[in-house]
């Protein structure tokens, strides 16, 4: 089972602007209201195999998960991963120079691994309630991605 959504802002700043701040993981909790606390795991700047965990909470519930970065081409795109409960889930991120700003664009992409028929059921029943909350979650992301990126 395979679940994506792709939602683009156009942030009046440059790419390069923008790049900034979605590749500053320690500072992403300053950034993004739905973020409570980054934890690196390991040094070095971002780019590929760049390790954090990252804790956020919707619906009142706190959740931790590990993500890694699987590519970057700065400043024109990069890829997240993370791995839980059974889903494999990826975030792309692609920037593109237009108008004196940028397009941003998120691509959010869930896949169950091994779906079994209670996943399939439970997707059936909550999966159209699930995606919007995380639609609109990841649409106020973007929006803070932008405002921050204006104020550099």
């Amino acid at each position: 089972m395979d679940h994506s959504i792709s939602l683009s802002q156009h942030v009046n700043a440059t790419p390069e602007k923008v790049w900034r701040v979605i590749s500053d993981i320690p500072g992403s909790a300053a950034t993004l209201s739905g973020v409570e606390s980054i934890q690196m795991v390991g040094e070095g700047p971002y780019g590929e195999g760049t390790r954090w965990k990252e804790t956020r909470s919707m619906l009142g519930r706190r959740e931790t998960v590990e993500m890694w970065v699987s590519q970057a081409d700065p400043p024109h795109s990069t890829t997240v991963k993370a791995l839980q409960g059974g889903t494999d889930y990826t975030s792309r991120f692609t920037l593109v120079e237009r108008a004196g700003g940028t397009d941003l664009t998120l691509t959010f992409g869930a896949e169950v691994l091994r779906p079994t028929v209670l996943s399939r059921l439970m997707f059936a029943l909550f999966g159209r309630l699930g995606m919007n909350m995380t639609r609109k979650a990841l649409a106020k992301d973007l929006a803070e991605i932008a405002a921050k990126a204006e104020q550099l």
